[in-house]
């Protein structure tokens, strides 16, 4: 890392060189966060080491608990006490988290939760790469709902999101997710940290009647948002997993959870068009697409740069945010070219999602890749060739 860039805020500035766990920790930070709860577990572990030490010079509070369910339930306690919060894990931690993760979907809890994926199943390979955890994150806890997931490519981006996260959570009263990979949390690369000036925060709403009013913790705005109280303000907060009314109360009825689910699915997919990222490479003349995300996609990009120059008219889609995911792109981008490539890191996830919005009768290939390590350009590259021979025909 570069020569100590603190400001007097103990808040971390200018040019460094760290691997993508710090560069998390640091964006968390950057965000705003100043309260983690987590469980070791490898490859996410250095984002609690990093977070363990810095804390110490921004005024944060670091626990480390004794197990993952711990983790997910200490950060929502937090953040209804006005905290902005995350916890960081990988593959079994994240299982763990998933009850958790719908008590806060449940609740209208802002927070963040940072998933490093390694292969599995089970313990797996601990140490090496993997993408399985596209879909836990999306339906690994039971119900409907939606969330936002993004899947950063570089350390810079590990710091960007992570501090995007926080203020996406904020405004949608929502988890947010990283789903990064083991591959972009160990890389070393330059990480640019920009002057807190430019580090603007997103606050979540506060009620505006006053305490012991008629103040109702979900009681929508016409944003599908409600306000937010602090515990300890004084104002009336029950907050239960339940099916509840406007007050928190519990209300077993179907009318009233038709209503509750609903907006909180609504108010994710009427926002859509803010909140969905992604990149395109030579889209415009593409006739064999790419769509990858993730290091997948830093390979997949080298691939088709090499089918451009042999003259294979290759373009990629790089999938920032997966959830909510970019269906009405990849919808227009179908109805203009001849193959779809999907590589990943697992044995078909995101892929069901582009054949679930590709119906122009184009064929779609999933590259698979059972993890432990990444694809390598030349194994998109030479499936790129193939499409191209075979779609000429």
């Amino acid at each position: 890392m570069a020569v100590s860039l603190l400001n007097n805020r103990g808040i971390l500035t200018g040019s460094h060189f760290v691997n993508g766990d710090i560069a998390c920790a640091e964006g968390a930070i950057a965000g705003g966060c100043r309260f983690f709860a987590g469980y070791p577990i490898t490859p996410s572990t250095e984002i609690a080491e990093r977070l363990a030490r810095r804390f110490g010079q921004v005024g944060g509070k670091f626990l480390q608990m004794e197990d993952e369910i711990a983790s997910i339930t200490c950060i929502l306690g937090a953040s209804w006490a006005g905290q902005r919060v995350m916890t960081a894990t990988s593959g079994p931690g994240f299982s763990l988290m998933m009850e958790g993760i719908g008590l806060a979907i449940m609740t209208e809890t802002p927070c963040v939760i940072v998933d490093v994926q390694r292969a599995g199943p089970s313990t797996g390979l601990p140490t090496l790469v993997a993408q399985q955890d596209m879909m836990q994150v999306r339906w690994g806890s039971h119900g409907d709902y939606e969330i936002i997931a993004y899947c950063p490519a570089t350390v810079q981006e590990m710091f960007d999101y992570t501090y995007k996260a926080f203020n996406m959570a904020e405004i949608y009263r929502v988890p947010v997710f990283i789903m990064a990979d083991e591959v972009v949390g160990h890389l070393t690369e330059k990480l640019i940290i920009p002057s807190e000036e430019d580090l603007l925060l997103e606050h979540r709403k506060k009620p505006v009647v006053e305490p012991r009013g008629s103040y109702c913790p979900y009681e929508p705005d016409e944003d599908l948002v409600p306000p937010m109280a602090v515990a300890g303000e004084g104002y009336r907060i029950h907050v239960t997993g339940l099916t509840h009314d406007e007050r928190g109360y519990p209300v077993i009825k179907e009318d009233a959870h038709q209503a509750l689910v609903r907006r909180l699915v609504k108010k994710i997919r009427k926002n859509v068009n803010d909140i969905i990222e992604y990149e395109e490479y030579y889209i415009d003349d593409a006739e064999i697409l790419v769509i990858s995300y993730g290091i997948s996609a830093r390979s997949s990009l080298r691939a088709v740069n090499e089918a451009r120059e042999e003259g294979i008219k290759a373009g990629m889609l790089r999938l920032i945010t997966a959830w909510p995911f970019p269906e009405k792109r990849v919808r227009e981008l179908a109805r203009k070219v001849r193959a779809v490539i999907v590589p990943e890191i697992n044995l078909g996830q995101m892929v069901r999602e582009v054949e679930r919005c590709v119906n122009t009768g184009i064929p779609v290939h999933s590259l698979t890749h059972a993890g432990g390590g990444i694809h390598r350009p030349l194994q998109i590259l030479d499936r790129i060739r193939e499409e191209a021979y075979h779609t000429a025909r």
